[in-house]
């Protein structure tokens, strides 16, 4: 492929994103699956060619897919609003989130452990991937529900990124030392690193603060992005929650007037950096929106059709997610005491984060993929089945309202006919 192949194909790969963006916004279909099928369909008409040197994917979706998560968390954490009025929401999202992904985490690793005869260690690393709903998938689709369904939605899924990121490092951590997963002394442990985390946070996030006020240059806000990438790839390299800097980054961004302390406050102009703020989230949003499409595009295309020649993965991929999407059914029944939960029950999509765990499992070294019964295909399985859900799910909504709707309109003639004879009785008792 040479230059002007390139400058072709690169420029409709982003055209076509964004036409499937839009399409998601009409119809609700997750714009994802579309980059994902385009990315395996390319793939397939290329094995047609000779070529086929794709090794450069191993090193270039790792690093699509973190810098990806960095602007997914940071872009989530701008979203979220924190106020006292929100406190009940914002803690009704994180509780159905922690408690829904150690409910996942176990029952996979029961189940991987019982039916596919996998290792303790093994079992939990591959169970905690599949556990985590996709932000970046959610999101976008909640679109179509009520404003405070929408907040859960955000609030939810961000915290289910979150949680899911530091509960994988802190097991995979235990595991290479060779130390329990449970016990006092490691959970004490990550306490104080988080708690840690958050204090070099707070320092971290004045320091950012003043360079974008103090940087006259027009070019600024990729200046912050890379310090970002540079503070999470430090972060890594100390074995340390890094995720939570760029989550309390976004957080103290979006709500600097509220969660600031005021002795930082003071050395800060806060009217002028509003401005700032807001262009920096719109750069983010945009920056996020290349680097997801890349990623799932080049996903996609590491894909084979003529890999999926048994049917084993998807048996194994449906047995998974009907088990999760029965552990989140039980806990919105038991939570809000309905039957029907409603359609929060159908948003919990798995996507980005998923697929970057998976991949950083290749790095693992006490773990044998080649005889792990789990592998990208029934990720991918899982993927889907969770996306075709949710969409159902949002259908299925906008179905009703539309039923309840037409309900409204047939009732409104009767109720004016009520009406009229009492008016009509009133005008003449008046002019006798």
């Amino acid at each position: 492929m040479d230059t002007l192949d390139i400058l072709f194909v690169l420029p409709l790969l982003i055209i076509f994103s964004y036409l499937f963006d839009a399409f998601a916004r009409k119809t609700k279909f997750p714009s994802v699956i579309l980059l994902m099928l385009t990315g395996i369909l390319v793939r397939f008409f290329i094995s047609f060619s000779s070529y086929d040197n794709f090794a450069f994917l191993d090193n270039l979706i790792p690093v699509l897919g973190t810098i990806g998560l960095i602007l997914i968390v940071l872009e989530g954490a701008i979203e979220l609003e924190i106020s006292r009025e929100k406190l009940p929401l914002i803690l009704k999202g994180f509780l159905a989130a922690f408690f829904i992904l150690i409910a996942n985490i176990v029952a996979l690793q029961w189940m991987f452990q019982q039916l596919f005869q996998m290792q303790g260690p093994s079992a939990v690393l591959f169970a905690i991937p599949l556990a985590i709903i996709s932000s970046a998938v959610a999101i976008p689709s909640a679109s179509s529900l009520l404003k405070q369904e929408q907040e859960f939605v955000v609030y939810e899924s961000t915290f289910s990124d979150i949680l899911g990121i530091m509960i994988f490092n802190y097991a995979l951590r235990q595991f290479e030392s060779k130390q329990d997963l449970v016990g006092a002394e490691p959970l004490i442990s990550l306490g104080l690193q988080i708690l840690g985390v958050i204090v070099i946070s707070l320092l971290i996030t004045y320091i950012l603060f003043r360079l974008m006020q103090q940087i006259e240059h027009h070019v600024k806000f990729f200046l912050i992005l890379a310090l970002l990438i540079l503070v999470y790839a430090f972060g890594k390299l100390f074995h340390l929650p890094a995720l939570v800097t760029i989550f309390i980054f976004g957080i103290f961004l979006s709500n600097v007037h509220s969660l600031l302390p005021r002795f930082l406050r003071n050395y800060l102009d806060l009217e002028a950096t509003e401005k700032e703020i807001h262009e920096f989230h719109i750069l983010t949003a945009e920056s996020t929106f290349i680097v997801r499409t890349f990623f799932f595009l080049f996903f996609g295309f590491s894909i084979q059709i003529s890999e999926f020649t048994s049917s084993t993965p998807l048996v194994f991929g449906l047995l998974i997610f009907l088990l999760m999407f029965a552990l989140r059914y039980t806990y919105f029944t038991v939570s809000s005491l309905r039957i029907k939960p409603g359609p929060l029950v159908y948003m919990s999509p798995r996507g980005l984060i998923s697929i970057l765990l998976f991949i950083q499992l290749k790095e693992v070294s006490f773990l044998k993929l080649d005889e792990s019964p789990i592998d990208e295909r029934v990720l991918l399985i899982v993927i889907l089945c969770s996306m075709l859900v949710m969409l159902l799910g949002t259908m299925k909504k906008q179905k009703v309202e539309e039923n309840s709707q037409i309900e409204n309109d047939e009732e409104s003639p009767a109720v004016a006919l009520d009406v009229n004879p009492q008016s009509l009785s009133d005008e003449e008792t008046e002019n006798t």
